[in-house]
């Protein structure tokens, strides 16, 4: 009975042997692992910080991009065109923004609409001419107020290129 408690024995110290060499290999393998997953998100997170960086390059650029096409936009006297037409009021707000930023545009439809407004007030002055040109000058105003929407230079067909010789000095 002796030997078989030695056996026993020995089998229990081999087992706890066998035990003890498994769980160091499970433990070198944990971190193993743990490394290799150290490693990857390492890796992750040099990628995530490069695609940032790019995306906010990305940005920066399309922010500058806007900017510019908001100067172009503001600079390109469609602006000055369209608020000329609204009444006189207009004319004189499009007039004193025309004169920092001269454009060929803002400059075309201030000449038109001064001529319009000219005529309207000349013919205000008699009852019975009034009543009948008021129609031409409207329909003359919506004309010319299409084009400077499409960004066109159309002279309106009521003396649209003599309001560009007579008013060129503005």
């Amino acid at each position: 009975m002796a030997d078989d408690n030695k056996n026993l024995s020995n089998d229990l110290d081999d087992m706890l042997d066998d035990a003890k060499d498994g769980a160091k290999k499970a433990g070198e393998k944990i971190s193993q692992k743990t490394s290799e997953l150290a490693d990857d998100a390492k890796e992750l997170a040099s990628d995530a910080k490069e695609k940032v960086s790019e995306f906010a390059d990305d940005a920066k650029k399309a922010a500058s991009d806007f900017a510019d096409d908001a100067k172009e936009v503001l600079s390109d006297g469609k602006n000055v065109g369209i608020i000329a037409h609204i009444t006189l009021i207009g004319w004189v707000i499009a007039l004193v923004m025309n004169s920092s930023n001269k454009t060929e545009f803002g400059s075309f439809y201030i000449r038109q609409m001064l001529g319009l407004i000219l005529i309207s007030i000349v013919t205000s002055f008699i009852p019975i001419v009034n009543f009948v040109a008021w129609i031409p000058l409207l329909v003359a105003w919506i004309m010319s107020l299409v084009s400077a929407l499409g960004g066109e230079m159309k002279p309106t067909w009521l003396l649209g290129e003599q309001f560009q010789e007579w008013f060129k000095g503005l």
